[in-house]
C-alpha cells in the first residue's frame, strides 16, 4: 500500500516543542521565528526531514506557516485547511490566522511593533523574504537570517535526508531527449542576458534531465539542484548514493555531477568571477541570492526557464496522458461498481480508499503498466468529512458510508506515461432533493468549463467564473481554485497554468488542467460535492461561421458522472447533449476492458438521458 492511514498528528506535543523553540529565541535575542511548510526546493511535497511545521504544530496540511513569538504563536493557513488546523493544533498554544487575508507580511506590518524576526533563508523564496523584510522595516524592525534552523536544533530524532534511487525516464514517455531540453534551457539563459541559472524546483530538474525519483511522497522527484550555464556543461548537485550505475553513467553524459554539499561553494565560485545568475524570485531560496551577491556576482530576476516548457506537453506526453486516463477509467469503473454493491453502513472510508488503490494496481498490471504511486493521498470523505476539501482519512477520523449521505472520493495515480487526478461524488442510498440540486449546480459549472471556447491570450482567471456563476446565482461558492495544472509523471499540481482567481498565466495548447468545481456544507448532516475531470488545452481553430481562431478543451478523464445525483430539470439542452456524449465516449473507450458486474454497471451508468432533437 502506498497510502498510510495512521494518525501522524498530536496536538499535545505543540506546547513543549514551542517552549523549547522559545528558549532558542531567547539565546539569539529574537522576538520571533518563522516556520514555513517548505523545504529548500519550495515544493508541495517535502521529505520527512523537512516537515518542521507538522512536527512543531501538529498541522499536516500542504500549505501553511507558523510564527512563534515570545509569548504567542500563530499558524497561518488558507481556506482549505481552516477546520483541519483547528482540529490538529492546541488552541491554548496556537491562534489560527488566514494565509490569504492576513499572511505573515501583512500581519507583521499591521503589528506596528519594532520586531526582530528570525528566518531560515533556505526555506523562504526571494519574493517572500522581500515582503517580510519590507513589512518589518516599515515599523523599524528587522528580518534576521539564522545560520541553523531553530526547529532543527530542538528536533532530536529528525529523519535523515532521503536517498531513494533515481531512474531514467525513457524518451518513449518523455518525447524529447534531455540533451535537447538542456540546450534549449541554455539558450533561454543567454536570451535573458544571464551567465547561468540555478534550477531549484525538482520537477524542472526531473523534466530537464529526463529522470525520476522517489524522495518525496506521491511525486516521482529526485531532490537536487542544477546550475545551467549559458555556455558549457551543466552542474547537477545530487547525492551519488541515489544513482544506480546506469543512471550515473547516463547523467555523466549530460552534466558534471557534484555533491549537494558543494552547492554553496560552487555557486559562490561561479559568482566570484563577476557572473550574472538568473534566479526565479517565486521559487528560488533567499539563501541563493545571498550566496551570489556575497561572492560578488549579480542576481537577475527571471522565471524558471523549464517551467513553461514542462507545462506544454509534447505529442508523446499527451498520448501518454490519454492512455493513462483510459487505464485509470477502467479502475474507477471497477471500483465504483464495487461501491454500489456494498450495503450502506458496511464499509468505511479506509476500506474504500484501500480498495481503490488495490484496484488501480490490479488494472495497471493487466495493462502491463505498473502503478508507480498514488499522485496524492486519496481523499475519501463520507458525510461531513467530505466537507473538508482536502480531507485526509486516518484511523482516528475514519467514518462509515452511511445511508442518506454523500461520499466524495478524490484520487489519482502515477504511471510512467502520465499522472491522473479524478473526483467523483456518490450517493449512499437515496439522495435528498437538496443534494441533487447542489450537485447539478456544480455539474453545470463543470460542463461550462468543458465546453468553453476562448481566444489566444485568455488566462485561467478569465474563465474561472464560468464554473461558479450558477452557484453564485443561488448564493453558493467554493473556497478553492477551479483547476490546477498537472504534470507528466510528475507533480499532480503543476504551474504556471491554473483556472482560478489567481490564474494570471495564459492558457496554451498542450497544457493539462483539472476542472473541479465543488460545494461544501460543513457540520452535522454536512457533505462535500466535487466533480473533477482533467482537460488538455486544444490547438486553436476557427469555429464554423466564426471569424477568429478559438482554443478549447479536450476532456481526457473517462468515468461516468453519477446520474442519481443529477436533477435534469436544471440542465439546459446543450448540457444534456454534452453529458450524453461524454457518457457515450466513456462507454465506448472502457467497455472493451471491463467484464462481469463492472461491465453491467458501466452500461447502466452511461445510459443516455435523452433530449429533444
Amino acid at each position: 500500500m502506498f497510502q498510510s492511514f495512521e494518525v501522524t498528528s498530536n496536538p499535545a506535543t505543540g506546547a513543549p516543542r514551542v517552549a523549547k523553540l522559545r528558549a532558542e529565541l531567547e539565546n539569539l535575542g529574537l522576538d520571533g521565528f518563522l516556520v514555513p511548510r517548505a523545504d529548500e526546493h519550495q515544493g508541495e511535497y517535502v521529505p520527512a526531514r523537512a516537515r518542521r511545521l507538522a512536527w512543531l504544530t501538529g498541522f499536516t496540511g500542504s500549505a501553511g506557516v507558523a510564527l512563534i513569538m515570545k509569548y504567542k504563536a500563530y499558524l497561518f493557513v488558507d481556506g482549505r485547511y481552516t477546520l483541519q488546523a483547528v482540529e490538529q493544533t492546541d488552541p491554548d498554544v496556537f491562534t489560527i490566522e488566514s494565509l490569504v487575508d492576513t499572511p505573515p507580511p501583512v500581519w507583521l506590518r499591521n503589528a506596528e511593533k519594532k520586531l526582530t524576526i528570525g528566518f531560515d533563508p533556505w526555506l523562504h523564496t526571494i519574493s517572500e523574504t522581500k515582503s517580510l523584510r519590507e513589512a518589518l522595516e516599515k515599523n523599524g524592525g528587522s528580518l534576521v537570517a539564522v545560520r541553523d534552523n531553530l526547529v532543527d536544533l530542538i528536533w532530536d530524532d529528525q529523519p535523515a535526508p532521503p536517498l531513494e534511487a533515481v531512474t531514467i525516464q525513457p524518451e518513449k514517455y518523455a518525447g524529447k531527449l534531455a540533451s535537447q531540453k538542456l540546450h534549449e534551457l541554455a539558450e533561454a539563459v543567454a536570451k535573458a542576458k544571464a551567465d547561468a541559472t540555478v534550477l531549484t524546483d525538482p520537477s524542472s530538474i526531473a523534466w530537464a534531465f529526463n529522470i525520476r525519483g522517489n524522495d518525496v511522497s506521491n511525486t516521482p522527484l529526485p531532490l537536487a539542484f542544477a546550475l545551467i550555464p549559458a555556455t558549457g556543461e551543466p552542474l547537477l548537485f545530487i547525492d551519488k548514493r541515489k544513482l544506480p550505475i546506469e543512471t550515473e553513467a547516463y547523467l555523466t553524459q549530460l552534466s558534471t555531477l557534484r555533491a549537494p554539499s558543494t552547492l554553496e561553494s560552487d555557486v559562490a565560485a561561479f559568482a566570484a568571477e563577476g557572473k550574472t545568475v538568473m534566479l526565479d524570485p517565486a521559487l528560488a531560496a533567499e539563501k541563493l541570492r545571498l550566496i551570489v551577491e556575497k561572492a560578488g556576482g549579480k542576481v537577475v530576476d527571471g522565471v524558471d526557464p523549464a517551467r513553461l516548457p514542462r507545462a506544454l506537453k509534447n505529442k508523446v506526453e499527451l498520448e501518454g496522458a490519454r492512455k493513462s486516463h483510459e487505464r485509470d477509467g477502467v479502475a474507477m469503473v471497477s471500483f465504483l461498481s464495487w461501491i454500489d454493491a456494498q450495503a450502506p453502513g458496511t464499509i468505511d472510508e479506509i476500506i474504500a480508499a484501500t480498495k481503490l488503490e488495490e484496484t488501480r494496481q490490479t488494472v495497471a498490471e493487466s495493462f502491463q503498466m505498473p502503478l508507480e504511486n498514488l499522485s496524492f493521498d486519496t481523499i475519501s470523505g463520507a458525510g461531513p468529512n467530505g466537507a473538508f476539501a482536502h480531507y485526509r482519512v486516518s484511523t482516528e477520523s475514519n467514518r462509515k458510508l452511511q445511508d442518506g449521505e454523500l461520499f466524495l472520493i478524490d484520487s489519482g495515480g502515477q504511471y510512467r506515461d502520465g499522472t491522473t487526478d479524478i473526483t467523483r461524488t456518490l450517493p449512499v442510498g437515496q439522495p435528498t432533493a437538496d443534494m441533487k440540486r447542489k450537485f447539478t449546480l456544480v455539474l453545470k459549472g463543470m460542463i461550462a468549463i468543458s465546453t468553453a471556447r476562448f481566444p489566444k491570450g485568455t488566462r485561467g482567471m478569465d474563465i474561472d467564473v464560468l464554473a461558479r456563476i450558477e452557484l453564485w446565482k443561488q448564493g453558493y461558492d467554493y473556497g478553492h481554485g477551479t483547476g490546477h495544472g498537472v504534470g507528466s509523471f510528475l507533480s499532480v499540481h503543476e504551474g504556471p497554468q491554473s483556472i482560478s482567481r489567481r490564474g494570471t498565466h495564459e492558457l496554451l495548447p498542450g497544457m493539462i488542467l483539472s476542472n473541479e468545481p465543488g460545494y461544501y456544507k460543513p457540520g452535522p448532516g454536512g457533505y462535500g460535492i466535487r466533480i473533477e475531470n482533467l482537460l488538455i488545452v486544444t490547438e486553436p481553430d476557427v469555429p464554423e461561421g466564426g471569424d477568429i481562431p478559438m482554443m478549447g478543451f479536450e476532456t481526457i478523464t473517462l468515468c461516468p458522472i453519477d446520474k442519481r445525483l443529477i436533477d435534469t430539470s436544471l440542465l439546459i439542452r446543450e448540457e444534456l447533449i454534452w453529458l450524453d456524449a461524454y457518457h457515450a465516449r466513456v462507454r465506448e473507450a472502457l467497455l472493451p476492458h471491463t467484464q462481469g458486474p463492472a461491465r453491467e454497471w458501466l452500461i447502466s451508468a452511461t445510459e443516455p438521458f435523452g433530449h429533444e432533437s
